[in-house]
């Protein structure tokens, strides 16, 4: 996940087993960010300048359709653009943008109505927001494209089969809770999380369930507001010791699992979604998973690296039809780059899992960072695909 500090209400987040075979194409993640061109015929990106005090917009409205932003940040602090629907549903974001650098986004908006454009100079908060209209609407792309219909509908599948299995794997780790079975929660804590992971984006989009299940300590919060979720547990499991409210704190896990399970099977995703949160899950590999902050009190940052990877492989492979009809270069390339993740990776595993997270050297880890960008630059490729 991409570090991000979040206040209750924010509408965004912060930011073992391998998915193989037909699961591939199927995994869902959700509105995310692109750096790949802005789609053919739409008179270019519209600009977004955003400074430290200021989040200025080029336009207000745009037609229905594949929407384009180019959002560059000349503030200080590092910065994200947010697009936000109805309830602050994410549209689209693009996260950890540093001074002096640009984005690109691209959403896919089939129905016009009002949104909201917003950007967060240091991540903090609701942010910087302006209304933005979209006007008339669209078919939408799964509609005209029956290659992205079905890329779309599996992935969805996927999505629900994923959320299941990690409430199942979930209850098993709270029920070692419950029991003071801390050795076997241990085990379990990262299993767990492995479900959650790969469908971390679509989480992404209901901003009041992503900060609950899986907010860190530091995270600023209301007042009255406590802190929850995986992280919570793995301090009372590595730190601390189980504390008088771990239970409960498990039952509140258990809870907001099965909330997600309910809203993501109603959410209406679109192909560029799809395409984008493939290269959103790399981008929260490179500035999140690599720094071992992510599990700082387990150290067990490799299984989160790993669901991550295999959260975008699948991605990729679900859009694999369509990407081979429109380039049929960037396939290899894409399988290629994908492999070589996976054999440094498997460079570290320890049985089922793999080594803690402060075993690895510097080497190792610049040698993941490098390995993860070389992935990310073809993959950044395929929302442009899927926008033509």
């Amino acid at each position: 996940m991409s570090r991000r500090i979040l206040a209750a209400g924010d509408g965004a987040k912060r930011s073992s087993t391998v998915v193989t075979g037909a699961a591939l194409a199927m995994l869902a993640l959700a509105a995310c960010t692109s750096t790949a061109p802005p789609p053919p015929g739409q008179g270019g990106p519209i600009q977004v300048t955003a400074s430290d005090t200021a989040c200025e917009v080029s336009a207000t409205e745009a037609p229905a359709g594949n929407i384009s932003f180019a959002v560059q940040n000349t503030g200080t602090k590092i910065t994200e653009f947010y697009v936000y629907g109805t309830g602050d549903r994410i549209v689209g974001e693009v996260e950890n943008i540093g001074p002096g650098l640009s984005r690109q986004l691209i959403v896919e908006v089939p129905q016009g109505g009002q949104y909201t454009t917003a950007c967060k100079p240091g991540m903090v908060g609701d942010g910087i927001r302006a209304p933005f209209t979209v006007t008339g609407s669209t078919a939408g792309s799964t509609s005209q494209d029956a290659l992205l219909a079905s890329a779309v509908a599996g992935y969805q599948r996927y999505t629900n089969s994923q959320i299941e299995a990690g409430i199942a794997r979930t209850q098993e780790f709270v029920d070692a809770i419950k029991a003071g079975n801390v050795d076997q929660a241990k085990a379990l804590f990262p299993v767990s999380r492995t479900y959650w992971e790969r469908v971390e984006p679509v989480a992404e989009s209901f901003g009041d369930i992503d900060p609950r299940v899986d907010g860190r300590e530091d995270d600023e919060r209301d007042p009255g507001v406590a802190w929850t979720g995986y992280h919570r547990l793995e301090k009372d499991l590595w730190v601390t010791g189980l504390q008088p409210d771990s239970a409960a704190m498990g039952d509140q896990l258990m809870a907001d699992l099965r909330d997600l399970q309910t809203r993501a099977a109603a959410l209406q995703l679109t192909p560029v979604q799809l395409a984008n949160g493939a290269k959103e899950l790399l981008d929260e590999v490179a500035t999140g998973k690599i720094t071992g902050e992510e599990d700082r009190y387990s150290h067990t940052d490799l299984w989160d690296f790993r669901a991550n990877v295999d959260g975008s492989q699948a991605a990729v492979a679900a859009l694999r039809p369509a990407i081979d009809q429109r380039d049929p270069a960037l396939g290899p390339t894409l399988d290629q780059r994908f492999a070589d993740v996976d054999a440094l990776l498997e460079q570290y595993r320890s049985g089922d899992g793999y080594v803690l997270y402060t075993q690895l050297t510097e080497q190792d880890k610049q040698r993941m960072t490098q390995a993860v960008d070389a992935l990310g630059e073809p993959v950044s490729q395929v929302a442009g695909l899927v926008t033509t």
